[in-house]
């Protein structure tokens, strides 16, 4: 089954010989976000979605008034959701849109909690632009909250595995941003497309293309976080929150008889 990329109208269209030419009005390269229009999803979906959403808001809001925030984080998270949403605007015309996020970035400099807050407001304020349908916000904000917390852990356990601070980086933030795409096309499939004629099977093969391009784009992502956090980390080495590492001991040195 052919894939007709239609840049110009951000859709993709497939041909099936029994369906003939169907279109779903999708992006097709983004990092791992929802473009599709207001009333895509059934009502069910959105409600769905958007209680997970609210759930982790809830959530994320109670362990940061139960533990606090790190001074430090909080000077990254308005950095990272001020670079988010810059990047976030920026679409590059490569086979239907592609644009980054920065969220394994950010989730790696301003934490779990903070990064999925900072998901939220990147994601508020691109509705307001229209870049983004408002009801989605509960899907879109779950995955860009899911690339942030699973860069933080990812980062961490590799750190702890003494892995230096480039590849550690890099590898967290494009294993984030993964998840996140993977995460994207299962709502998706889900949920299915209203007014879309599309059988779910071959939704989700379509949307399979969609997962597989993010996953690219996610290691050039990655590869981008990595240089950024390798350079905060030789210049404030104290912004970031590093795994403790012990010095390896200094052999003592003796005068032999």
């Amino acid at each position: 089954m052919p894939v007709i990329l239609l840049p110009d109208t951000y859709c993709y269209s497939v041909l099936s010989e029994r369906a003939g030419l169907l279109y779903l009005p999708l992006v097709l390269a983004s990092m791992a976000h929802i473009h599709l229009g207001e009333g895509s999803f059934p009502l069910w979906a959105l409600a769905l979605w958007t209680a997970f959403g609210v759930g982790l808001v809830g959530l994320v809001v109670y362990r940061i008034r139960k533990g606090g925030i790190k001074t430090q984080h909080i000077a990254l998270a308005g950095i990272g959701a001020a670079a988010s949403f810059a990047v976030f605007q920026l679409n590059l015309p490569v086979w239907g849109g592609i644009h980054m996020n920065l969220t394994g970035l950010v989730g790696i400099l301003a934490g779990p909690l903070l990064g999925s807050l900072i998901a939220l407001v990147v994601n508020v304020f691109s509705a307001a632009l229209g870049h983004g349908a408002v009801g989605l916000l509960g899907a879109n904000t779950l995955v860009n909250a899911a690339e942030a917390i699973t860069a933080y852990y990812v980062f961490k356990a590799l750190l702890g595995m003494d892995w230096d601070v480039f590849p550690a980086s890099a590898g967290a933030a494009t294993i984030g941003l993964s998840a996140g795409s993977f995460l994207m096309g299962g709502i998706i499939v889900i949920s299915g497309v209203n007014g879309s004629a599309l059988p779910r099977g071959d939704l989700a093969f379509a949307v399979a293309g969609l997962v597989g391009l993010n996953l690219g784009v996610a290691v050039i992502e990655g590869i981008l976080t990595g240089f950024v956090v390798q350079f905060l980390v030789s210049v404030r080495p104290d912004l970031i929150d590093m795994v403790d590492r012990q010095p390896p001991e200094e052999e003592p040195v003796g005068v032999g008889a």
